[in-house]
């Protein structure tokens, strides 16, 4: 997944809907340190929607970095699977990290709590984007030459 904020005084007309628009710099650097606490198999209690239907809140996250791309923040974020709304409570408790409000270790003091109270606001929706689905080996092999639709539904 990927999450991007627009960190800039004035509204993008062509982007809207399609960022989370903030009208200061966000500091991506504290960002990117406080999202290294996430990486890794945790409970992910505080970042978890309370209408999430998933068995357990026990998830790995391989992979999560922050950057900036000109005068957007990207949040970039790889996992075997997620949470309802597990991208966006990031988002939202990063962006308040980024701007100043959280130190960076408040995020790990919040993956400790498993309380959904510790998580910040849950960012909108609009700038949050599946940007690939890696398969396995084993599935791209079965699954080659064969709609997905004829695996599930014969």
């Amino acid at each position: 997944y990927r999450y991007r904020f627009l960190d800039r005084n004035i509204r993008s007309p062509l982007r809207t809907h399609h960022v989370w628009h903030r009208n200061r710099p966000l500091d991506v650097e504290a960002m990117h340190e406080a999202a290294q606490f996430l990486v890794g198999k945790h409970d992910f209690t505080t970042f978890r929607s309370a209408q999430c239907q998933s068995a357990s809140p026990l998830k790995s996250i391989d992979h999560i970095k922050v950057t900036r791309r000109g005068d957007e923040v990207h949040l970039d974020v790889r996992a075997r699977s997620f949470l309802h709304n597990q991208i966006r409570s990031f988002a939202g408790s990063l962006d308040m990290v980024g701007l100043g409000r959280w130190p960076a270790t408040r995020i790990n003091d919040a993956l400790a709590a498993c309380d959904r109270s510790a998580c910040g606001p849950v960012a909108p929706a609009d700038g949050l984007y599946l940007m690939d689905v890696v398969y396995t080996k084993q599935l791209n092999v079965m699954l080659r030459g064969q709609s997905v639709g004829d695996q599930i539904m014969p």
